[in-house]
């Protein structure tokens, strides 16, 4: 008899384990569609809709500017989320967050433009734009939770990396709709109207992911841990990961960085660049994102699976090194306007440098925390590593840019970011092969982790 109960609990267990992971990747599916639209929509629209300038390059940095303001509000997402995702439970948090992401994207789709109602345009989509960085400030902390807290063990990356796949997935909806409807329609009649249906379409995407979202069970974990009495519950979760875990937030910005330059300098910096430095189609980077998105819901669970079985470290170390090594060559055959090795370095930089430290990024980041302030720790110090290392990214890449018209210093600034996280990553103390993953996991809980 205990034998056929253990069977369905761990029957139960397991299918807790799949909703979970299910419902974290298509909120962020979501969530991802609508912040990366906008980078995508900034490179060929809001410079000369919202911030009209007889220069385009000053143009340019405003919209990359008011894209770096997404980021600004994503730790203040992570602080607010966090608190009440560390009080009352991951489950209602991620409702929230996917709602309040949706309505802020349609609201972009339908907002004016500078010629309609001058400087209320621009004023209005920063705004806008500020409330999709809150919401998905939130997000990744209590999707990554949810599907971390509810693995099974030394299963914990393959079954969080629906978190990053749902990246790549937007990703390639986002593109793919921006690519559909430029080659559709005329460039009078898309920078007139063509460019709102993407993010009018955010509405259907919401209502599905809040459906999903609606039936899935709280974390097991939390509920464990935490205490459905609330016994375990800490008054400001954010001062007690920061009293208890300082070097964890230092750890998570520098392992971000080589993520973050990879892909935005890619998919959003390189899109721009390309276009109005070096007179190539605009079809060509919008076709890479769409190849890069596609290629990742594949690569990432891939090098998850293989995070599980022979260890995060030696995939974060090989995925950084290969950021650091395909800097210049992405840059020398941009400036060869030369397609194959365009998309051969687009490639390396975003499916196997960017998708191998993102696809252990949930179970390495959380394990810095105990579960009583997990979702505040690992939120906030994500968020707030998205603002040092991601979100003016191209803004800082088209002002190094602006400097002498070379592309020299942007390589560095590139393979800078990637050498950090190869020295970070390489000394850490990581999670080893899933045989031993289940004491690395206790270690973690309790905010262990620690440079060699």
């Amino acid at each position: 008899m205990s034998n056929v109960i253990a069977s369905a609990q761990q029957l139960q267990q397991n299918r807790q384990a799949r909703k979970a992971a299910v419902g974290s990747f298509v909120g962020a599916v979501v969530d991802w569609y609508d912040f990366l639209l906008y980078g995508i929509t900034a490179a060929l629209v809001f410079n000369t809709q919202f911030f009209p300038s007889t220069n385009p390059t000053l143009g340019t940095l405003a919209a990359f500017g008011t894209f770096g303001v997404g980021f600004l509000f994503r730790p203040l997402g992570g602080i607010v989320f966090g608190h009440f995702g560390d009080r009352l439970g991951r489950k209602r948090m991620l409702v929230i967050t996917v709602v309040m992401m949706g309505v802020s994207t349609a609201c972009i789709g339908l907002l004016p433009s500078y010629a309609s109602i001058g400087w209320y345009a621009p004023l209005a989509l920063v705004l806008l734009r500020a409330l999709q960085g809150f919401a998905v400030g939130g997000e990744w902390g209590g999707a990554a939770l949810m599907a971390v807290e509810s693995a099974p063990a030394g299963k914990k990356a393959f079954y969080s990396s629906g978190v990053q796949v749902g990246y790549g997935v937007g990703l390639v909806l986002a593109t793919g709709i921006v690519s559909i409807l430029t080659h559709t329609l005329d460039n009078d009649a898309f920078l007139s109207w063509g460019w709102r249906i993407p993010f009018l379409l955010s509405i259907v995407l919401v209502l599905v992911a809040l459906w999903i979202r609606s039936t899935m069970d709280e974390s097991q974990e939390f509920m464990r841990t935490v205490g459905q009495h609330g016994e375990r519950k800490v008054k400001l979760p954010v001062l007690t990961a920061l009293s208890k875990n300082p070097k964890s937030f230092l750890l998570i910005i520098a392992l971000r960085m080589a993520e973050m330059f990879t892909m935005y300098i890619v998919t959003a910096f390189a899109l721009s660049y390309s276009t109005k430095n070096l007179g190539m189609s605009r079809d060509l980077f919008l076709n890479i994102g769409l190849l890069v998105g596609a290629v990742s819901c594949l690569t990432i669970p891939l090098f998850a699976l293989a995070a599980d079985r022979i260890g995060q470290k030696r995939v974060y170390v090989t995925g950084a090194l290969i950021g650091l090594f395909s800097a210049v060559p992405f840059f020398l055959a941009m400036e060869a306007r030369s397609i194959l090795w365009i998309v051969v370095f687009s490639v390396l930089l975003a499916n196997i440098a960017h998708d191998m430290v993102v696809s252990v990024q949930q179970p390495l980041f959380t394990e810095f925390f105990g579960a009583e302030y997990r979702y505040s720790g690992a939120g906030v110090g994500y968020q707030f590593a998205s603002v040092v290392c991601g979100g003016f990214t191209p803004f800082i890449a088209t002002a190094l840019l602006g400097v002498d018209g070379s592309w020299h210093a942007v390589a560095a600034y590139l393979a800078g970011g990637c050498l950090l996280s190869v020295i970070v990553s390489a000394r850490m103390k990581m999670a080893p092969a899933a045989p031993q993953s289940a004491s690395t996991v206790n270690a973690g809980a309790q905010g262990k982790t620690s440079l060699v």
